[in-house]
C-alpha cells in the first residue's frame, strides 16, 4: 500500500472527501487458457472474470481504479453461471463516502452493459464499511430508479467517464 492522492478525478474540481487514499497494487492480467481461446467448449463465467470486467473502472473522484483504491476485490464478486447470478460487494474508501451511489451504479452499468441478459446481478456496498450503506443498497437493487437515473443525462455522462479507459 501507498499513501497517495489525486486532484481532478472523473467528477471535476472541488475538494475531495478523501484527499489522501490509499493506493493498492494492481493483480497481475489472468493468463488465457487453451480452453478458453477454444470456440467449440463453452466458457463459464466467474468471478474473476467479473472483477476483470469492473477493475479498471475509474473512481469518480480520483484518477485511479477502483481496483487501485481496493473499492473492489476479487474476493467480493460471487458467481453462479448455472444459476446466472452475480453479487459484487464493493467498499467505499471512506464511511461517509457521496460517490457511492455513483460507484455503484458504475459497477451496475458495466455488468449490464457486459454481460448475458440472463443474469441477475446485485451490486452492494461491503456490509459495514458506509455510514448510509441500507439508503444506498435500497437504491441499487430498484431497477426503476437506476433506470431513472440512466436516463439523466448528466448522471449517464459522469457514468460513462467512469467506464471509458484512460489515456
Amino acid at each position: 500500500m501507498v499513501g497517495g492522492g489525486g486532484v481532478g478525478g472523473v467528477g471535476g474540481g472541488g475538494l475531495l472527501e478523501n484527499a489522501n487514499p490509499l493506493i493498492y497494487q494492481r493483480s497481475g492480467e489472468r493468463p488465457v487458457t487453451a480452453g478458453e481461446e477454444d470456440e467449440q467448449v463453452p466458457d463459464s463465467i466467474d468471478a474473476r472474470e467479473i472483477f476483470d470486467l469492473i477493475r479498471s473502472i475509474n473512481d469518480p473522484e480520483h484518477p485511479l481504479t477502483l481496483e487501485e483504491l481496493n473499492v473492489v476485490e476479487q474476493v467480493r464478486v460471487q458467481v453462479s453461471d448455472p444459476e446466472s447470478t452475480v453479487a459484487v460487494a464493493f467498499t467505499p474508501t471512506i464511511p461517509h463516502c457521496s460517490m457511492a451511489t455513483l460507484i455503484g451504479l458504475s459497477i451496475k452499468v458495466k455488468l449490464l452493459r457486459s454481460l448475458p441478459q440472463r443474469f441477475k446481478m446485485d451490486v452492494h456496498i461491503t456490509p459495514g464499511t458506509h455510514a448510509s450503506e441500507h439508503a444506498v443498497n435500497k437504491q441499487l437493487a430498484d431497477k426503476e430508479r437506476v433506470a431513472a437515473a440512466l436516463e439523466n443525462t448528466h448522471l449517464l455522462e459522469v457514468v460513462n467517464q467512469c467506464l471509458s479507459a484512460r489515456p
